[in-house]
Order: structure tokens, then C-alpha cells, then sequence
């Protein structure tokens, strides 16, 4: 028997049907009809191209929102009612949560619309249209043209473009390079501006697994939150108000219970960050023996300290409850892209293509004009770039990490420089005061002189002195090179560590002001760091990547050029896409095997009450124990999340997974740890995103929280 399953095992690992292969690429919804559809409809997708994306009737992008200004959202009822990630909406939950009312950890639900929570300062955004915009930003190029002054006219030509499309409405717009400023796009927006919070689960749902399981298969995270879109009662967007109601949608998505199956169809409709997929080895090389590797040293330390304090209070826990997963999510994702990229031989895979590039460019006398030198230009550019690079990298993972440097920033309005804003003092200062008060509800100073010390140290000793700020000399000659000293005097007479203080500042603020803040020790610090970087760093490092993306621009022209029989899809870019696939396993390594979905069970598997991350919520185990499933389950299992062939990003949280008929089924959350390369690299058999099973969110709200009338808003599908 023994023998019978590890055959089975490597057949399945290594002889997997064609009908199972990824389906690489992040797709323009408005060219899905001319490149994609027929793959699509083999695949199982069973509506048109206009079903996803129309501006003469509703379509599925008409229910799909920019969520806040990096996550993706859905609308799944006619009263506004939206589905996104609970990490997505992480921000807002930890900022209604107190010692009182801890959201985080306890869960909200409210019960009416009158219980719904206000939060201020987040927006969803609609897309109104997308066009090709390509010929009229060229209007004005000519071949040959200097790039400063081709840059020139593309600004010209695009801001007349976003002025025609945004004139007498209340839309917004932007014009956006596509395959490194070969093709642009036009998209008009519309955004709403009262977002409510309807329901979260408690973050032992929500956030099951922590960072263990972030980036992992199998996973168990039950990972949504809801929100209420309200509008003015003509329906549009409008300011917060008390009058304002629930916006109505053209759109908004029917959701299935049917489940999934190895080899279903899957579409994903969002909002991708950023992908590099065209990057030359170069690049890969930086990335992958440069930057990722101090990235994570750097993060990983901060890590260290947040966890200590957070393990000894729950008052710090909801402090840096944001924080950590923000410095955790990336620092995570560095790691297996490295390992996945190395894996996958991703360098020598680029110098390969390069070395075709090369042949091909110089197989005749008009290309090798145009493309001959281009790789030995990146060579010697990179080269350059390198230090430059990871200056950039140490200034923004030290120095705007450490809190207090980060908060002296906020200062910076108030003079200019050394001039006080007369006219505008009293608009300045409320603005300072404002987020002197929203800092300092997160703060813990202990925390923040700790990673102080710390990473200063790893700033002296990792980068070249030439990049050092003149402060450091000081540390050296009067701290003898100790920065726990230097934090203790920093920290010890600095006024931007108290918020009294700060508010003292700033009620007798004046002219003479000026000179008491540059005379401050922690905004003389983060002064003399930022002029290391103006001085020193960042003319070059702009300079220098200007030249880097001409030549992307160029080498990109040649790829599409050299290889004329392929459908090239354009890198995210934060603007609407579509990737499609199919539910599938995988095989990670040797002798391992993923099964597609995973279930209620091994969330009660890894029940551990010492372990923040593992501690199942009683009510959840008294549901798994009586089989209380309600419709929402698939036999005596309740399926919790799942896998599929989707080509995925950062910005594609809170995405939705669509089947076939166009029915809402999950919503993307993550991808697994050995694909996160596919930013870079794609590899279709282990790159796979992770979706909750909608589902399984059902069931929490309606069987857990007994939030059943929200389940009456939807349009559920047996």
C-alpha cells in the first residue's frame, strides 16, 4: 500500500493534465474579447467579455472597488454592503479598538445600520471607463527624440487628455504608462467617501495563523471584513453625514454555495500593485543579492522588538497590532520570493533570454543600431546603481522606521525653512495637532528607542561613510560609538516624544520656534539624514534609474519585437485587471503534495490556547463539535480556503474569485510562500493564490455572529 500511494504521489506531482496548468498574466479587462476570451470559455467561463467589463450596461466592474489606496473590494448586496480582507480593513478595525471595546481581539458586528462605524479618511473608488490613450500621448513624439523632451510633450498631451475626461463632472482620472511607456491608458474614477465598518471577526478568525501561517499553504484564515458604502440621496458621492444612505449599485455580485472542484474555472477581477515580470538580470540580481537581503535583516529586527513588548501587554498588542503586520507582511514575502527566485534559477533564466536578445539584435544592422548596446548599458548602469540603492533602502527601513524620525517630518509644513507661515499658522498647527493626537495613541516610546538604538547600529556599521549623516561623527566622539547612549540622550531631551510638550510647542509657536525645533535631537537627526539623502543620494539614484527606464522602454519595444508570436500582458501597475486559472494542487518540493482546499478541521488541529495566533474562539469549536454547518457546508466538512492557478499581486487582496457563471465564490487574500517570485518570475506549477471560501465567511457571520440580516441582503446561488 505503502508503494501504491508514493505512485500515486509522483503521479500526480509529475504527470498533472494540461487542463491543470496555471494560466500566467494580469490581464486588460477592456482587450479580453480580442486576446483572452476564447482560452477563457475553454477554461469554463460561460459569459461574454461584456459581462466583466462595459460602459453601456452594468458589468462586474461596476461591483469592484479600490478599496482604501491598496486593497480591493466587492459589492455583494444592493445596499452597498462590501466584502474585502480583514488585513485590508485592519487599519480601521485597530483604530475603533480600546482596552474597552477591543475590536481586534473580541470581533464587531453591528447589529442595525445605526451601529455601523464612521472612518474618516477612507475612500472607495469606482471605475468609470478605461481607454487606449497610446496615440494621443505620442501626438507629439518624433523618432530620434531627446527623452527629457519626449517626457515633455507625453506630459503635455496627458494632461489635456485627464482635463477632457474629468471637465464639468466630479470624476477623477489618470493617464497611465503600460509596458514601460510603450502604450498608455486613460481610467476615470469616481470615489465615495463614506465608508462604514459593518462586521469583523475576531482576529483568532480573521488573522488565524498570524504571521506562522501568512504566505503559507494550507491555510486556515477566515480573512474578511465588511463595509457599508453610503452616498447622498441622489446617490452620489458625498461627505459623511448622518442623512447620507446606503449607496445602491448598478452592480453588485450574486454569491454561489455550490462550492469548488480541482480543474474549475476561476477568475480574478481587482486591483494589482506592482510586477516586474519583464526585469532584465540585472535587476534580479540587485533585488535578489542586495536589497531583499538587508530588507529582511533590518525588518526581522524590528520584528524582534515589537513581539517582545507585544507578548507583555494587551494595551501594546493593540498599539502595534497594525504595525507589526504591516512590517511582518513584506518582510515575510522578501524571504520566499529569494527562495523562489533562486529556486527557480530565475537569474540564469533572464541571461538566457538576454543572450537570445543579443543574437537577434545583432542578426541585422538596423537592430543592432537600435538594441545592440542595451544590455551592456544595464550592466554598467546597475553597477553604478547598486550603493545608491541600498542608501534609498537603509533611509526608508531605518530612518522611517524609527517613529519619532518618521513624526518630525510632520513638522516640516510649519516652516519653510526657518520662515513661519503667518497666514497659514492656524490651519498648519491644527493639521500638526491632529496628528500629534492620532500618533500618540499608538505610540510606546520603550518600543521606538529600542529600535532606535538598534537600527542606527545597523545603519553605521551596513552602509558606505560616504552616505553617513554628519550627526554619526558626533556618536562616535562624544558616545564613543554607543547608540543605546545616543538613544538615551535622544529620548531623554527631545519635546517630540510628548505629547504635552508638542501641543506646548505648539500653542506658542512663533518665528523663534524655528530654532528651538532644529535645536531638538530628534528632528536634528532626521535632518541630518535627509540631507545625506538630497545632497548625496537621491540625485543620482533618480538620475540613474531615469536612465534604467529608457532602457526598459527600449528593451521592452525589442522583447515584443523579437518574439512576434507572443501575447505579452503588461506589468501591474495598480490599474484593473483580470487573471484567470483553475482550482488546482500542487506540488512544492520533493515528496510534498498540497491538497486544493482546506477545512473547519484543521483549525481545531492547531488550537493552541497559549498561542495568540492559535487560540480558537470556544463558540467556534462548539460549532465544529455539533456539525452545525448550516447551508454553508459541503458534506460533514466545512471548507474554510482554497487554491487556484490565478496570477495575483499585492493590491489583489480583498479581490474577488468569480466561477464561470459570474458568481462570487471566494476572495483572494494571499499566495503561497513558493510562489510569492511570481512578482518577478512566474512559475505555473507551484504559483498559486489563496482565496477564503465565501462560504466559510457566510458561516461566520450567520452561524458565529449571528449577523443573519446581513445574510438577507444577499443574493445567495444553491
Amino acid at each position: 500500500m505503502f508503494k501504491k500511494a508514493i505512485i500515486l504521489l509522483l503521479l500526480i506531482c509529475f504527470f498533472r493534465p494540461s487542463f491543470v496548468l496555471a494560466d500566467e498574466g494580469m490581464w486588460i479587462p477592456i482587450l479580453l474579447k480580442k486576446y483572452n476570451y476564447e482560452d477563457m470559455q475553454k477554461k469554463g467561463f460561460r459569459l461574454t467579455p461584456e459581462d466583466i467589463y462595459s460602459i453601456n450596461k452594468a458589468s462586474m466592474k461596476d461591483a469592484i472597488v479600490i478599496f482604501g489606496g491598496g486593497c480591493t473590494g466587492e459589492l455583494i448586496s444592493d445596499k452597498g454592503l462590501l466584502i474585502t480582507n480583514h488585513h485590508c480593513g485592519y487599519s480601521f478595525i485597530q483604530k475603533h479598538s480600546s482596552l474597552e471595546n477591543d475590536y481586534l481581539t473580541d470581533g464587531f458586528w453591528a447589529m442595525s445600520q445605526e451601529e455601523e462605524l464612521t472612518n474618516p479618511g477612507l475612500t472607495v473608488t469606482f471605475l468609470v471607463r478605461m481607454e487606449d490613450v497610446t496615440d494621443r500621448v505620442f501626438s507629439g513624439i518624433s523618432e530620434g527624440m531627446d527623452a527629457e523632451k519626449r517626457m515633455d510633450s507625453i506630459n503635455v498631451s496627458i494632461d489635456k487628455i485627464i482635463k477632457e475626461a474629468t471637465d464639468n463632472s466630479n470624476y477623477t482620472a489618470e493617464v497611465v504608462p503600460f509596458y514601460y511607456g510603450n502604450e498608455y491608458y486613460l481610467f476615470v474614477y469616481e470615489i465615495y467617501k463614506d465608508i462604514r465598518l459593518v462586521g469583523a471577526p475576531p482576529s483568532a478568525i480573521g488573522k488565524f495563523g498570524g504571521d506562522t501561517d501568512n504566505w503559507m499553504w494550507p491555510r486556515h484564515t477566515g480573512d474578511f471584513s465588511l463595509f457599508r458604502i453610503y452616498a447622498g440621496k441622489d446617490n452620489n458621492p458625498a461627505e459623511y453625514s448622518p442623512d447620507n444612505v446606503p449607496y445602491k449599485p448598478k452592480k453588485y455580485f450574486p454569491i454561489s454555495l455550490k462550492g469548488v472542484k480541482k480543474g474549475d474555472f476561476t477568475m480574478v477581477f481587482g486591483y494589482p500593485g506592482s510586477t516586474s515580470e519583464y526585469l532584465t538580470s540585472y535587476a534580479v540580481r540587485m533585488i535578489t543579492e542586495v536589497e531583499n537581503p538587508h530588507r529582511i535583516k533590518l525588518r526581522e529586527k524590528r520584528l524582534d522588538i515589537f513581539n517582545a513588548a507585544m507578548n507583555t501587554s494587551r494595551e501594546i498588542r493593540i498599539k502595534y497590532a497594525t504595525k507589526h503586520a504591516r512590517v511582518s507582511n513584506y518582510w515575510k514575502k522578501w524571504i520566499g520570493e529569494n527562495r523562489g527566485l533562486q529556486r527557480f534559477n530565475a537569474i540564469e533564466k533572464k541571461e538566457a533570454l538576454e543572450q537570445k536578445f543579443t543574437t537577434w539584435a545583432f542578426s541585422a544592422e538596423k537592430l543592432k543600431m537600435k538594441y545592440g548596446n542595451i544590455l551592456p548599458m544595464y550592466s554598467n548602469i546597475y553597477n553604478e546603481l547598486t550603493p545608491y540603492t541600498l542608501a534609498v533602502d537603509y533611509y526608508y527601513e531605518v530612518v522611517r522606521a524609527i517613529e519619532i524620525l518618521r513624526f518630525a517630518e510632520k513638522f516640516n509644513p510649519l516652516f519653510n525653512p526657518g520662515t513661519f507661515y503667518g497666514d497659514n499658522e492656524a490651519g498648519v498647527i491644527e493639521s500638526i495637532k491632529n496628528r500629534t493626537t492620532g500618533f500618540f495613541k499608538d505610540y510606546y516610546m520603550p518600543v521606538d528607542k529600542k529600535i532606535f538604538a538598534e537600527l542606527l547600529q545597523m545603519y553605521y556599521e551596513n552602509i558606505d561613510k560616504e552616505f553617513h549623516p554628519g550627526i554619526f561623527s558626533v556618536i562616535e566622539q562624544k558616545y564613543k560609538g554607543d547608540f543605546s547612549a545616543y538613544a538615551d540622550f535622544v529620548f531623554s531631551k527631545s519635546f517630540l516624544v510628548n505629547e504635552n510638550k508638542i501641543n506646548g510647542f505648539l500653542d506658542n509657536c512663533s518665528e523663534k520656534s524655528y530654532k528651538k525645533l532644529i535645536k531638538d535631537p530628534a528632528y536634528r537627526l532626521y535632518d541630518s539624514f535627509v540631507r545625506v539623502l538630497r545632497e548625496k543620494v537621491i540625485v543620482q539614484y533618480r538620475s540613474l534609474n531615469n536612465r534604467i527606464s529608457e532602457l526598459d522602454r527600449i528593451y521592452m519595444q525589442g522583447l515584443r519585437e523579437m518574439q512576434k508570436d507572443k501575447l505579452f500582458y503588461p506589468d501591474a501597475n495598480s490599474t484593473i485587471r483580470v487573471s484567470y486559472g483553475q482550482v488546482d494542487d500542487y506540488c512544492p518540493r520533493d515528496a510534498v503534495y498540497y491538497e486544493y482546499y482546506t477545512t473547519l478541521k484543521g483549525i481545531i488541529e492547531k488550537d493552541d490556547p497559549d498561542v495568540y495566533d492559535y487560540k480558537v474562539p470556544e463558540k467556534l469549536k462548539e460549532l465544529y463539535r455539533n456539525g452545525d454547518f448550516g447551508q454553508y457546508g459541503e458534506g460533514d466538512e466545512m471548507h474554510v480556503c482554497f487554491i487556484a492557478s490565478n496570477h495575483t499581486s499585492g493590491g489583489n487582496s480583498g479581490s474577488p474569485v468569480i466561477n464561470g457563471d459570474g458568481y462570487l465564490i471566494g476572495v483572494n487574500f494571499d499566495r503561497n510562500w513558493e510562489g510569492t517570485m511570481s512578482d518577478i518570475m512566474y512559475d505555473p506549477d507551484i504559483c498559486r493564490n489563496i482565496s477564503l471560501d465565501i462560504r466559510y465567511a457566510l458561516f461566520i457571520i450567520d452561524k458565529f455572529a449571528g449577523a443573519t440580516h446581513l445574510i438577507e441582503e444577499m443574493t445567495l446561488v444553491k
